[in-house]
């Protein structure tokens, strides 16, 4: 048994603390495979491979994983087809800085027995390419077409630096049958030489300068998306505000990024089509780990406001128009820079208590309006049709800190972080990105992750057709990660027509709304799709008094039988 590049890689990915290979695989993997099972033959501990019969299952799955263990994963797929299964889930991970590793077999490059792993079927010719890796060169952080598997550890290591250092995200590697079954001598990587950028930290001046302004505004407000995805930025970010009395705005949140319970907390906001109360007041906005803060059309702070940027990424290098018009914009790791201003602000002077307590009682008074109007909004309409509002309310009541949301609600967003409102850090995650279909994948990652959590997967009608579910819940039932699927049933794709009503609201096309190719006028059978492909439990609700006993169900079977459990329910027709 020779050692093989494949090997080296292999062990590499286990040196690099890799504990997951997401894996859908092809022609193109006989080197692997023979070295995995070498492996096990010798008792040499490698990645688990975790079999997903679709590749943008397999990406999503890796994404909810790495979101809740901050650890990157890999995903294994075939050629150049695997790699344009993956599909959206590339855009979603690297929109959601999601360090996970992705490594495509190649074509071989010899075709009469030169090297071992010469070509010897006929799709290797049809699935041949110049660039495989341009498939995906815009959304990945770095790619690479392995040439030789002397130098493969290196630069597997190098890949890895680049997924993990801020901003992190995917990275894509190639590599021939010829170069992964090419015989290598054995190399050990010193780890030390091989780790993530360290965080960045506010330069000292910008220290003071953010300090200041947030302690001499009146109305001084922080903006944050994805602050959460470090679950320990949280609670330095609570020191913050409540220090010196600051109100915090979650503008499209990936993560859960401040505490509901928290009176400074002013709620959510997604792309609706108003001004927002708390953003339009602000005299000093701190934009920290934002990517959307406000869409400046319909939403923005005034125009004599102060605006201050902290981000990883505060140039946004993968958008090409952004612009925020902020005065100051500082590179730094969200919660590197929150330890430097609260320890500045405990270092100067205190701020005038009754200033900061003019400030909490506003934003406490803000908080419990918010509240109240959530409370009337979550109410059951006369008519006794069921609305998001009224369904997500009715799901808060079986989510605590055990639990773990994966909320791809799509024009419900908003609404799934207001009516359930959590407080937990890693408590919530959405996609962070575009690309509808994830919320399936990413509750089986999650639960693989943290097996014992609850996770509840928010889904459309449309985001579940999305989602691949046949492999979703192959997949749960094969690697035993159960989860509660709710599915809000609006009859199609609400999203287009919300776009429809701001663009034309007056247009022939809206007022034809219910002609549009946007409906799905014969609604699938959501969970007999899930039971046939992994044995969930399911059921449809289109009476609100069974509502609750469906949830109760749904979440017994989950933590008692081990099996998935969907609750498909009609609300409002989009």
């Amino acid at each position: 048994m020779s050692y093989t590049a494949s090997a080296a890689f292999l062990e590499e990915l286990q040196a690099a603390g890799i504990e997951q290979i997401f894996a859908n695989l092809g022609h193109d993997y006989p080197p692997i495979l023979e070295a995995y099972a070498e492996a096990e033959a010798a008792g040499r501990t490698l990645p688990r491979f975790v079999v997903s019969p679709h590749e943008s299952v397999a990406l999503s799955a890796a994404h909810g994983y790495t979101q809740v263990t901050g650890k990157p994963a890999a995903v294994f797929v075939h050629v150049d087809c695997g790699t344009e299964n993956l599909g959206g889930a590339v855009h979603n991970a690297s929109k959601g800085r999601i360090p996970v590793l992705i490594f495509a077999g190649g074509v071989p490059f010899t075709q009469e027995g030169e090297l071992t792993g010469s070509r010897n079927e006929h799709i290797q010719y049809f699935q041949d390419t110049f660039h495989q890796s341009e498939i995906v060169r815009q959304y990945v952080r770095f790619e690479w077409e392995l040439r030789t598997g002397v130098n493969i550890r290196q630069m597997t290591a190098r890949a890895l630096q680049f997924a993990t250092s801020d901003p992190k995200g995917p990275v894509y590697l190639v590599g021939a049958r010829e170069v992964m079954e090419e015989v290598v001598p054995r190399v050990e990587l010193d780890r030390a030489a091989w780790q993530p950028v360290h965080p960045a930290a506010l330069a000292s001046d910008d220290v003071e300068t953010i300090a200041d302004a947030l302690r001499t505004a009146h109305r001084p407000l922080i903006v944050t998306s994805y602050l959460g995805r470090n679950p320990d930025a949280v609670p330095k970010l609570v020191e913050l505000a409540e220090s010196l009395g600051i109100a915090v705005l979650e503008s499209t949140p990936g993560q859960v990024n401040f505490p509901w319970t928290s009176p400074l907390h002013q709620g959510v906001q997604w792309s609706e089509q108003a001004e927002n109360a708390a953003l339009a007041e602000a005299d000093v906005v701190l934009v920290l780990d934002s990517d959307v803060p406000w869409i400046p059309l319909v939403n923005r702070p005034a125009p004599t406001a102060r605006i201050l940027h902290v981000d990883v990424d505060p140039l946004k290098q993968d958008v090409p128009v952004f612009y925020i018009g902020a005065q100051l914009a500082a590179r730094a790791d969200a919660a590197t820079a929150l330890d430097q201003l609260n320890a500045r602000v405990a270092a100067s002077a205190p701020i005038d208590p009754e200033v900061r307590a003019d400030r909490i009682a506003y934003w406490s008074e803000r908080h419990d309006a918010l509240l109240a109007r959530l409370t009337a909004e979550a109410a059951l309409p006369a008519d006794g049709t069921m609305t998001p509002a009224f369904v997500l309310d009715q799901l808060r009541a079986h989510v605590d800190e055990n639990t773990i949301i994966v909320n791809e609600g799509v024009s419900a967003y908003g609404l799934v972080g207001s009516h359930l409102r959590q407080s937990t850090p890693g408590g919530s995650f959405t996609q962070n990105g575009g690309s509808l279909g994830w919320n399936g994948g990413a509750a089986v990652g999650t639960k693989l992750a943290a097996p014992d959590k609850t996770v509840v997967a928010i889904t459309g009608d449309g985001s579940f057709l999305f989602s691949v579910p046949s492999s979703v819940h192959w997949m749960a039932r094969r690697y035993d990660t159960p989860f509660v699927q709710l599915v809000l049933d609006n009859g199609g794709w609400r999203s287009p027509k919300l776009s429809l009503e701001f663009t034309h609201p007056g247009g022939t096309a809206f007022q034809n709304a219910a002609e549009l190719p946007i409906t799905f006028e014969q609604p699938a059978d959501y969970p007999a799709i899930a039971a046939a492909a992994g044995g969930a439990w399911g059921t449809t609700v289109t009476d609100a008094t069974e509502l609750a006993a469906a949830l109760d169900e749904a979440f017994r079977v989950v933590r008692d039988e081990r099996r998935c459990a969907v609750v498909a329910v009609r609300v409002q027709h989009l």
